[in-house]
């Protein structure tokens, strides 16, 4: 499998590529095809060899295997960033290293399933990177992102559409939902809008006064 469009860097969204459950290969095609810079998180770098995907930099602690093994495996224009810090995680690292090359924006692949313990620190992730980063997390059944309060998207009729929680979020008020919310709080893991819908195709809008709110774009 092949890599991107020549495209700018630092103006379309970069791609990571994370070590949790695989996608579709037609789903990671059309993310290769418009990503202009690609980082494997060390975990998943076999993987991502096997596949014949083209990548610009592997990056992690390295803690199964010594870079010059790494080094031997891959492209020689293929950049290793060694981040040995145990206080963070590679996805975290990995948002870092794009923060520091300007990147706004990236999609984040196989960072779901698998491992549960694994699932649940990288939707907190998405959290804690989300005034410094654009993210989306991307899976084959979802798409997974915070959003700002005036949150506004077109959708189409009985898409499936939930808001989560990552604490609490006071005050959210919904528009063209099957089930509106009208100033209500929600709070993880006591409430949350949970297999909601778009009741007519058009735009949804969401405000809220507070706190940490993801939309998960479900796709069954």
């Amino acid at each position: 499998m092949s890599s991107h469009h020549v495209v700018r860097e630092a103006q379309e969204p970069a791609l990571i590529i994370a070590n949790g459950e695989s996608c579709r290969t037609e789903l990671i095609g059309q993310l290769l095809e418009w990503s202009p810079f690609i980082v494997v998180l060390d975990g998943a770098l076999e993987r991502v060899l096997e596949l014949g995907i083209k990548f610009d930099v592997v990056l992690g602690d390295f803690d199964h295997q010594s870079l010059d093994e790494v080094r031997s495996k891959i492209p020689p224009d293929t950049l290793i960033e060694f981040v040995p810090d145990q206080e963070k995680t590679d996805l975290e690292k990995g948002l870092e290293f794009l923060i520091q090359r300007n990147f706004k924006a990236v999609n984040i692949i196989w960072a779901t399933g698998k491992r549960s313990d694994h699932y649940i620190n990288n939707i907190g992730i998405l959290a804690r990177y989300s005034d410094r980063i654009n993210q989306v997390m991307i899976d084959d059944h979802s798409r997974i992102y915070p959003i700002l309060s005036g949150f506004k998207k077109y959708y189409s009729e009985n898409e499936n559409l939930s808001l989560i929680p990552l604490n609490k979020v006071s005050n959210i008020v919904t528009e063209n939902l099957v089930w509106n919310l009208t100033g209500k709080d929600l709070e993880y893991p006591y409430n949350t809008s949970s297999s909601n819908k778009v009741a007519s195709s058009g735009i949804v809008s969401v405000s809220f006064d507070s706190g940490f709110l993801l939309i998960m774009e479900c796709l069954d």
